[in-house]
């Protein structure tokens, strides 16, 4: 499971306490790598007893106060051999195109609908991608490789909502005004197999 280490990336970036680690997951990481709050702080507690970070000491002590984590150099020297292990790419899963393929067999009266929908997402999230881009990765600001390298996971989600945005078009372009699936449509009258 890769949420240990998206942690570990996060705290390495910047010491945070577990709500402002559910707050960067929301606003970043959370893009390509989502995690509820419950499944964040449960992992925070794993880190911490694996001896891979710390509660950062409090300046005043204070009840119910918020802790502060770090990555200790066992979490940073974990992380850095997770990065250097070879893994094969996932095998896709998308709850969509499973649809899709059912209402061949069933029909589907509000697939177009839910396509459409799906693109307006898709469309959205893009324009964000975009902006995002246009303020946090300016050419002059791509200079050291951090940064890069941050550009370049931007630019796959960039490029995978792009995908999507041109397959969910086609998809609707090719379906026309069809239902869709498992019934015989007009044109298929007499030409059933």
């Amino acid at each position: 499971m890769s949420l240990p280490y998206a942690i570990l990336t996060a705290l390495l970036e910047k010491p945070s306490s577990g709500l402002e680690l559910t707050r960067r997951f929301d606003r970043s990481i959370g893009y390509f790598w989502s995690a509820t709050h419950q499944q964040i702080y449960r992992e925070l507690g794993k880190l911490e007893q694996a001896g891979y970070i710390r509660a950062l000491p409090a300046h005043v002590p204070a009840r119910g106060q918020k802790k502060e984590y770090e990555v200790l150099p066992a979490g940073r020297a974990e992380l850095a051999a997770w990065v250097d292990v070879p893994e094969d790419p996932k095998p896709m899963r998308s709850a969509l195109i499973l649809r899709i393929r059912a209402a061949a067999v069933v029909g589907g009266h509000g697939l177009r609908e839910e396509l459409e929908r799906h693109l307006a997402l898709h469309q959205r999230q893009l324009a964000e991608y975009l902006d995002i881009e246009v303020r946090d990765f300016p050419p002059a600001r791509r200079t050291g490789e951090p940064d890069r390298l941050r550009h370049l996971v931007l630019r796959g989600g960039i490029d995978l909502e792009r995908f999507w945005v041109h397959w969910l078009t086609d998809a609707l372009s090719e379906l026309g005004g069809d239902r869709i699936g498992g019934t015989p449509q007009p044109t298929d009258v007499g030409h059933e197999a």
